[in-house]
């Protein structure tokens, strides 16, 4: 028999995975082709997996190296390292973000074939399970009919037609007929076993392939809300949301890792049925039906015989001889016998109803319709399925690198965060340019200090938006008075204002808070234009 394909080619990336080193747990090679009852194919399968969580441990092993390094190794907080820390933090971000919405895009498109794979696969299980129950269902009609209606009325007729001794004979010729056809029909094979096994098997495979789509469809949206949150906390520079996104980008790089080895063990064992998936079929039906039945099913050729054709041709030729039987006692033995009439007539449509079945039964009974529900289901899961389970794989991959990359931006953004606000504590509260102080002016009315100032430049600005101020004159007399209770009663103030001077602070203020200003403070404000002066004096109200 020949065992060539022209129907179905299997794709090319099951022989590529099929072509995956095949090692079981002792580190022996093992023979590729799918056997999932034997031990060693299992543990081939279970060591991919171990492939898997190898790269997991080696991935946290990196990032556990390098945030040591990155404890270990201070570097000084001065502006020329600041920026191209900040601006590693925010492409780190920015790479991370984009990664891990192409991981998306790709699981939601693999999640979707792989559940288009499978239900084609149930589908085509379905047709199958429908057109053996209905072969079976029509052997036990048929029979039941022979059996009981067709030997009911040739007992009746037995006794009508007693004095004619033709006419007995005549009808245990036609017993014998219903003994024939019953043969043929007990020669097929029983479909009960294949039509139960079918059902269940389509039943469990939608139960577990639903979940499976639910769990992925959970998992990609759960990826996305934590690069969408870490993003978030890189903006708002939120240290709590950072430190929480952190540990779920740990959990979600675990989950990562541990899908991509049940994706990678899935695709391999189910390339390796799709390279031969005829040789497995006919092993797990071997004891249950005939080889050369499986063979005409599966490959359904022109030049295959149906096995069944001859019990067929038995059964219409053994009908065709009972009705002849029958339409020559309706017209010969009925005006004899007129009480025969309802029992010939009986058996006629028994004999009727016989022949509608053949028809139904020889349509089932050809190998195109299970054939065709065959290369379906494995159109289903050697393309659509392997394929979807190849993006899934590819998924867990990206999002696997862009959690890694956001694990490393996290922290050297946490770190930034905390030099900020230790720059801020380095400065004293009553310093005008820490942000502090003005927080803290504006809760605190009492400040009569600042207030006081602070109306006055408010003044000033006013009466300078009105009428253009006349040159400076700078003098070394003393303040007066007024001038000192209006500056709140510190002579340390100079009697010239801020406003308009465009200079910087006053010689006596910038000695006393020269070294309270941080660095970086200090060549902010050297980098100023004139304009920028006033308006951050303005600002700060000084």
């Amino acid at each position: 028999m020949s065992s060539a394909r022209v129907d179905y080619i299997a794709p090319w990336w099951t022989y590529w995975l099929h072509n995956f080193p095949h090692i079981n747990l002792r580190f022996q090679p093992t023979d590729n082709s799918f056997q999932p009852g034997e031990e060693n194919y299992q543990q081939s399968l279970i060591f991919l997996g171990c492939v898997a969580a190898a790269g997991l441990g080696l991935n946290l092993l990196c990032l556990a190296i390098y945030l040591s390094c990155l404890c270990c190794c201070r570097k000084d907080e001065e502006e020329e390292s600041k920026k191209p820390n900040s601006c590693c933090v925010t492409w780190s971000a920015v790479a991370a973000g984009l990664i891990s919405c192409i991981a998306v895009g790709v699981g939601f498109y693999g999640n979707s074939e792989t559940n288009d794979g499978v239900y084609q696969l149930t589908y085509s299980l379905y047709n199958a399970n429908h057109t053996l129950g209905g072969v079976d269902s029509l052997v036990t009609g048929t029979m039941g009919g022979m059996k009981s209606g067709l030997h009911q009325h040739l007992a009746r007729l037995d006794e009508i037609f007693a004095t004619r001794d033709d006419y007995v004979q005549t009808l245990q010729f036609m017993q014998q007929m219903a003994d024939n056809v019953i043969k043929q029909l007990l020669g097929l094979p029983d479909w009960v076993d294949a039509d139960m096994d079918l059902a269940s098997i389509a039943d469990q495979t939608a139960y577990v392939e639903y979940y499976r789509w639910l769990t992925y469809l959970l998992l990609l949206i759960l990826d996305l809300i934590i690069c969408l949150l870490a993003c978030l906390g890189l903006a708002k520079q939120s240290r709590w949301l950072l430190t929480t996104m952190m540990v779920f980008g740990v959990l979600t790089l675990v989950l990562s890792w541990t899908s991509l080895g049940a994706e990678l063990a899935t695709a391999v064992g189910t390339s390796d049925f799709c390279v031969a998936p005829d040789k497995f079929l006919m092993s797990q039906i071997k004891g249950v039906i005939g080889a050369d039945i499986v063979h005409y099913y599966i490959y359904c050729n022109q030049t295959l015989s149906n096995p069944f054709q001859q019990s067929l041709t038995i059964f219409q030729r053994s009908l065709t001889t009972m009705q002849i039987q029958v339409q020559g006692l309706l017209q010969f033995a009925v005006p004899l016998f007129p009480t025969a009439e309802r029992d010939l007539l009986g058996i006629q449509h028994v004999l009727n109803s016989s022949e509608v079945s053949l028809h139904q039964l020889t349509a089932l009974l050809d190998c195109r319709g299970l054939n065709k529900d065959y290369l379906d289901a494995l159109v289903g899961v050697c393309y659509d399925g392997v394929e979807g389970l190849l993006y899934l794989c590819l998924f867990s991959l990206l999002a696997a690198c862009a959690f890694s990359v956001m694990l490393c931006a996290i922290p050297r953004a946490w770190r930034q965060i905390a030099c900020r606000e230790q720059d801020y504590d380095d400065m004293e509260d009553e310093d005008p340019f820490n942000p502090r102080a003005r927080r803290i002016s504006s809760q605190n009315p009492h400040h009569t200090n600042v207030h006081s100032f602070c109306s006055y430049s408010s003044s000033m600005g006013s009466q300078s938006s009105l009428h253009p101020p006349a040159a400076p004159t700078v003098s070394n007399a003393p303040m007066s008075e007024n001038q000192t209770a209006l500056f709140g009663g510190h002579p340390r103030y100079e009697n010239v204002p801020l406003i308009g001077r465009g200079s910087p602070p006053p010689s006596v203020y910038s000695q006393q808070y020269r070294n309270r200003y941080s660095p970086s403070m200090r060549a902010t404000y050297l980098s100023m234009t004139e304009d920028q002066v006033r308006h951050f004096g303005n600002d700060f109200q000084v």
